[in-house]
């Protein structure tokens, strides 16, 4: 059996969870989140814990079995507390800005980036070089970093770009004269 899927998810008190027809449905302080899943996989709520069982043992239904369970949970923690994502930009001149709804980026380009903040996210600037990123679906907060940080990816040789906080840059040695 999935070690992922086989543990049960607990519900918060102010968690209201529905499933219905092969959808289901969180409701939190912070907002509302619903996922549809595939029959093979059987939900269950019960005394404030969810519970997931798979039909057979069939190799892909083995692997929808944790899959849905981390969803599932991760929607639960989301409209509950919330997911928060730090990037950091490194490197002489390069900063971020808010301006209205949207963040305008100076990463070393002849233009500045100007990217929208997308429904759902709150993005907040601390000290040019520093973003905080945060939303209740973790799958759209890692997307949206993700784009963020492609804009300049850190490079290997100074470590200039954008990085998450949490990232180790393996750095390289450079050139070097040898006579």
């Amino acid at each position: 059996m999935s070690r992922i899927g086989k543990i049960p998810v607990v519900v918060a008190r102010d968690v209201k969870v529905e499933i219905k027809d092969g959808t289901v449905r969180v409701e939190g302080p912070k907002g509302k989140l619903s996922i549809n899943y595939r029959p093979e996989i059987i939900i269950e709520m019960k005394d404030g814990t969810i519970t997931f069982v798979r039909a057979n043992d069939s190799k892909k239904v083995r692997a929808l079995h944790g899959l849905y369970r981390k969803l599932v949970s991760n929607m639960v923690k989301g409209v509950s507390e919330g997911f928060k994502r730090v990037l950091v930009i490194n490197g002489v001149g390069y900063r971020a800005e808010k301006k209205g709804d949207s963040i305008v980026f100076n990463l070393g380009y002849s233009n500045a980036i100007e990217y929208p903040i997308p429904q759902g996210i709150t993005i907040d600037v601390e000290a040019n070089n520093r973003i905080t990123v945060g939303s209740i679906d973790r799958e759209k907060l890692g997307q949206i970093c993700a784009e963020i940080r492609n804009f300049r990816p850190p490079e290997p040789y100074k470590g200039k770009g954008v990085k998450y906080e949490t990232e180790r840059i393996r750095k390289k040695v450079g050139k070097t004269g040898v006579k």
